[in-house]
């Protein structure tokens, strides 16, 4: 009791030292703690993995609208656009490495510095061409094959292609493409949508120099990419490595646009649970 009653006293005692000080400490290890928080955030997503969002379909089949994605920094180097707001604290290239063909890049586009994500096709040294909708890859065609047709389900953010044929599935309205299988030299194989003759199945070739890569849409025939020249919102051109910003490595969400901030169940109901944790 008598222990009890002197810690009490002490308590209201407002002469004892310290005891005014120690909303002041809560208060700024809350601060540091933050502080601490926020470097460690942007370390990480500078040089080690960073999130990015799809917004269109020029990645179908592998990557849909809506699709939320992980991408490692450090696979090609570092330049100022690893950092939030391409901020110019790096200069030139760090750590570079050369994309493999195959790889899916995001990068900065060359004129308005928007995020792209399309695949490496051709690396310095190449001569890239496209003849009837065929890549050819240093006077050689690239293998390509058609395979099962690919079918997507309609959604708020996935309409269907006036190029490709609606139709009525088990689980609802879809929307279904002529699918190819293409093989580049080394066995990296992946599948590619093909609309019909387009002018952009006929070009090239080019050579790509020392320092660029050159970059195509899966969706071949809705891809501004490489095949076009750069202008703001739409083709790319050559890309020079010091824009590329990583490689996509694993997709960690995605949903078909039905969610609703404000009732949070949809966030699960949107959910395509099927395509979280699919490597890239």
């Amino acid at each position: 009791m008598t222990e009890a009653t002197a810690d009490a006293a002490n308590a209201d005692d407002p002469t004892q030292s310290g005891s005014g000080d120690k909303p002041e400490k809560k208060e700024d290890n809350f601060f540091v703690f933050l502080l601490k928080l926020a470097v460690i955030v942007l370390v990480f997503r500078s040089f080690f993995f960073s999130p990015f969002n799809i917004p269109s379909e020029s990645m179908l089949p592998r990557l849909m609208n809506g699709d939320y994605l992980i991408a490692s920094k450090w696979a090609y180097g570092y330049t100022q656009h690893s950092l939030p707001y391409s901020a110019p604290l790096i200069p030139g290239r760090v750590f570079g490495g050369t994309p493999e063909r195959g790889d899916i890049a995001i990068f900065k586009h060359p004129v308005d510095k928007a995020d792209y994500i399309k695949r490496v096709i051709g690396v310095p040294g190449d001569m890239i061409g496209m003849r009837e909708g065929q890549v050819i890859l240093n006077g050689e065609p690239v293998p390509k094959e058609q395979i099962e047709d690919f079918v997507i389900p309609l959604s708020p953010n996935t309409r269907c292609n006036p190029m490709g044929e609606q139709i009525t599935t088990e689980d609802g309205d879809a929307c279904r493409y002529t699918q190819f299988r293409e093989t580049l030299p080394g066995g990296k194989s992946y599948n590619v949508l093909d609309f019909g003759p387009t002018p952009q199945d006929n070009f090239g070739p080019i050579a790509v120099p020392e320092g660029k890569v050159f970059m195509m849409g899966d969706n071949r025939d809705n891809s501004q990419d490489s095949r076009f020249a750069a202008v703001s919102g739409g083709g790319v051109g050559l890309i020079d490595q010091e824009l590329l910003v990583g490689r996509a490595e694993v997709l960690m969400w995605s949903t078909d646009g039905s969610a609703e901030w404000l009732l949070p169940w949809t966030w699960f109901t949107a959910l395509r649970g099927s395509r979280v944790g699919d490597g890239l």
